[in-house]
């Protein structure tokens, strides 16, 4: 059996400024996408075509789209006849000037390979799952662990369902139902209840008879598109059995709705602070979570550094990591010194000036880095106990490693302040505290502050809903 593989992952707020260009993703071609995968079945063949990945961002520069667009449809048409196509996305990519990205991809992916093909494609839990999406993949499959502890396992999921399908010579039957919510991921993790339940059952309806797949999609909430919402897929051999599975998960989810709360203690800003500095361990944990690049912020909103820079006589007598705001002319500026030096520099709100315009920051600087492929050149500047990071690129500091990375032990901070929502695994383990903090920007908690106005109504939590929706499963083979 012929395999081949391509995609494009990234997930786009509709509210932040920047826009994605090629800068912003990692692309591989050919046989250098295999590389990604080290569980392919060598029962087949696989067949690289393109993979194009980035970090969270705004919306993908339409241009950079359709030239992805066009080079993954020519590799299609030059790699020969194939069996099936593992289609590696995440399901939230916003373009300019279009609705339901990947439905208009896989859309022209068809027309290339035919309607024959099997298609599988592992998805991030965030994904916003439109019907005409659904209708042309036949083995979608999505994370179960949000942060996505598990996006490995997904992905060989989606692998091995693919090999044993095309192996069989079946195709799958499959349901799938709108649910009419969209709430934020820190609203739905599954480290606490009700979605660790929620998701923590789909395994027992795989296990049913006639089965293959059961996957909720809980949305992308930055984003503002028709196809917003939460999306249950159920896939197997019994079209009876996954039209009931898929109702029944859909009714468990819309029954849960009114639970799902903050996965850490939320706060303000200053509450966030006024905690932080009363804590007896260390390192405290800030999340200023309406900038989070993971989620689809710009990266360079300033409106967190602003009020730290105007209070930093608080911070005296601690270390405190402050991560980050990019900007390029800033960075340029702060290469021309050495550490040690006495700087001012102008920097942030480049991007996205709509919260707060750049900020001033003067102080001393403490390090200077290069070579990281995603930051660029990078510059840590100490003023009081705030250690600010500046980088030359858009970065999200999630992981311990990027901190010590740059000479910034986690483990000696007081406090480490950066962009982002929930704690990625390594930050959660060192944390002996930490708050939410409300903060505004382009993935702001409160959505409607943001102002949907695309998504279709009603849709909880904005509207009251007089009665149940009709979660009947739609099946779409």
């Amino acid at each position: 059996m012929r395999i081949a593989i391509a995609g494009m992952h990234i997930e786009s707020s509709a509210y932040a400024a920047h826009r994605a260009g090629y800068r912003d993703f990692s692309v591989l071609s050919g046989s250098a996408v295999l590389s990604r995968y080290d569980f392919l079945d060598p029962a087949a063949e696989w067949i690289g075509i393109l993979h194009a990945r980035s970090i969270p961002g705004g919306k993908v520069l339409r241009e950079v789209y359709d030239d992805f667009k066009q080079r993954i449809l020519d590799g299609l048409r030059n790699a020969g006849p194939i069996d099936g196509l593992y289609f590696d996305i995440h399901g939230a990519m916003s373009v300019d000037g279009m609705d339901d990205a990947e439905g208009d991809l896989i859309t022209a992916i068809r027309a290339v390979i035919g309607p024959d093909v099997l298609v599988s494609a592992p998805m991030d839990l965030h994904g916003n799952v439109s019907e005409r999406f659904a209708r042309a993949v036949e083995l979608p499959t999505c994370y179960r662990l949000a942060p996505h502890e598990d996006a490995g396992e997904t992905r060989e999921r989606a692998a091995r369902n693919l090999v044993a399908y095309l192996a069989s010579g079946k195709r799958p039957h499959r349901a799938w139902v709108r649910v009419p919510i969209l709430l934020p991921g820190e609203k739905t993790s599954t480290r606490v209840e009700p979605a660790r339940s929620l998701y923590g059952s789909l395994s027992a309806v795989e296990a049913r008879a006639g089965v293959t797949d059961a996957s909720i999609w809980i949305g992308y909430a930055w984003a503002d598109e028709p196809r917003c919402h939460a999306t249950v897929i159920v896939t197997g051999d019994s079209p009876e059995v996954v039209a009931a599975s898929a109702s029944e998960l859909a009714r468990r989810l819309w029954s849960a709705r009114a639970s799902f709360d903050f996965v850490g203690p939320p706060g303000t800003l200053d509450e966030a602070i006024s905690r932080a500095l009363a804590s007896s361990t260390r390192p405290y944990l800030i999340s200023d979570s309406g900038d989070n690049p993971g989620a689809g912020g710009s990266g360079d909103v300033t409106w967190v550094l602003h009020r730290l820079l105007a209070s930093s006589d608080r911070f005296a007598g601690h270390v405190v990591y402050v991560a980050s705001i990019f900007d390029e002319a800033a960075v340029e500026v702060l290469f021309g010194h050495r550490v040690g030096d006495a700087v001012s520099v102008t920097a942030g709100a480049r991007v996205d000036s709509r919260v707060s315009g750049p900020v001033q920051i003067t102080g001393v600087l403490h390090g200077l880095h290069h070579g990281d492929p995603d930051a660029g050149r990078i510059a840590v500047i100490k003023v009081g106990g705030l250690h600010v990071i500046v980088t030359e690129f858009r970065k999200a500091y999630h992981r311990t490693g990027d901190f010590s990375a740059i000479g910034l032990d986690p483990a000696a901070a007081d406090i480490i302040i950066t962009k982002i929502g929930y704690l990625e695994p390594t930050l959660y383990d060192i944390a002996t505290g930490w708050t939410l903090a409300l903060t505004p920007g382009p993935v702001d908690q409160d959505l409607e502050r943001l102002g949907h106005h695309r998504i279709n109504r009603p849709m909880f939590p904005f509207d009251v809903f007089p009665a149940t929706p009709d979660l009947t499963a739609t099946m779409l083979s």
